[in-house]
């Protein structure tokens, strides 16, 4: 709290130290728990939700898309150790997949209750794993929870049931990243029902959404404002899952909330944890989870692209979320992690550096980097779906 009143940490001009320091916290996040997940994150305070403090328990959801983020971080820094904890990370998950083919809500100890939104951010894990190893057990596992997807949708195209007790079933627009990993599941398996479960959900989402970009219920808790983290995720995956259905009117949806978000950051990358309808900043704290998430999404819309508008916003915002990492605390939850929110006490992950806070910062530091650097490092296939 004391460097974010006077300014923040130290940020370098390069990635590179930031995306270490954010890379051996991830490390540490997943040699924390009893098994082959990575923890939820690290509590500065006593959780009230997790009724503890320091490391929490694994958590399958953002375990799951944790993946393609380690598998393309082994490939652009030569470290192979990153690539062996992904694929035993997948295997993990396969060990705790519900009978159903869903994924569970919430932490490892918590009760087990289908989630779709969990489900579809590992079949994005087992995407990614399959593509890197060839086996066959993740293309397994993840038709399976592509048929529950598929299943738990409903007739007017919107996941209702199936959203575990941690979200509200009536704002769930944010499951567009979940149409998209379904896409990408039918896409590279072969079946063609997948990939038109995934259009009607990102139809429907496209439907609700306003003609200013802006999406109503996308939020966990308050749909009239929601997180900048969920509308990242709908941009997100309005764009991708556009992307590999070739629909062009997808893609533009998605642009033009991207275009909105990018007129909203300040100077120095500040960005509100809430957008009101019409874009109206909602919030004086900063959502640094979903800073990251725009941050990755404006420079894949460049790689999309080739246009440079999305490189300025991007950066801006990177330079800023580096200035609330923590590179030098004797304290290994503390070290190189990312907050959920700024400043600590914010709404989202209060007093919390987040696992997912930290894979969407490792996602945009190496996404900058290659635009940096040209496409002469080979980039692999997983890291479409980081």
């Amino acid at each position: 709290m004391w460097h974010e009143r006077t300014g923040g940490h130290s940020a370098e001009t390069s990635h590179i130290p930031h995306l270490q320091e954010a890379l051996e916290w991830l490390v540490r996040s997943q040699d924390a728990t009893p098994d082959d997940g990575f923890s939820r994150g690290y509590s500065l305070t006593w959780n009230a939700y997790l009724h503890q403090r320091g490391w929490q328990p694994s958590y399958p959801e953002t375990t799951g898309y944790l993946i393609p983020t380690l598998y393309e971080a082994a490939r652009f820094l030569d470290r192979p150790d990153l690539s062996v904890r992904a694929t035993r990370a997948a295997r993990w998950e396969i060990a705790l997949q519900l009978s159903s083919g869903a994924v569970q809500g919430g932490v490892v100890g918590q009760p087990v209750s289908p989630a779709v939104f969990n489900t579809g951010q590992v079949v994005l894990g087992w995407l990614a794993a399959f593509a890197e190893t060839g086996d066959e057990a993740f293309a397994d596992a993840a038709s399976r929870a592509a048929r529950f997807l598929t299943q738990a949708l409903e007739g007017d195209g919107h996941w209702r049931s199936g959203n575990s007790r941690f979200a509200r079933s009536d704002a769930t627009l944010y499951n567009a990243r979940t149409a998209w990993a379904l896409a990408e599941a039918g896409v590279r398996l072969d079946r063609p029902e997948h990939v038109d479960a995934a259009a009607r959900n990102l139809r429907a989402v496209a439907e609700r959404q306003h003609a200013d970009g802006w999406f109503p219920s996308c939020c966990l808790s308050q749909p009239d404002r929601p997180l900048l983290h969920t509308l990242a995720y709908a941009i997100r995956g309005m764009l991708e899952g556009g992307r590999v259905l070739q629909d062009d009117a997808l893609i533009r949806r998605a642009t033009i909330a991207a275009e909105r978000l990018a007129a909203q950051v300040r100077e120095d990358g500040w960005l509100a944890g809430r957008f009101a309808q019409g874009w109206a900043p909602a919030v004086p704290w900063s959502c640094l989870t979903g800073a990251a998430q725009l941050a990755n999404a404006w420079l894949r819309l460049f790689e999309l692209t080739g246009e440079s508008m999305w490189l300025e916003p991007s950066r801006r915002v990177l330079r800023f979320i580096k200035t609330t990492q923590n590179r030098r605390s004797p304290n290994e939850g503390v070290r190189g992690g990312i907050k959920g929110s700024s400043p600590v006490h914010g709404e989202y992950g209060a007093y919390e550096l987040l696992s997912w806070a930290t894979k969407f910062f490792v996602d945009a530091l190496i996404r900058d980097e290659r635009t940096g650097a040209g496409a002469a490092r080979e980039r692999s296939r997983a890291f479409e779906l980081a």
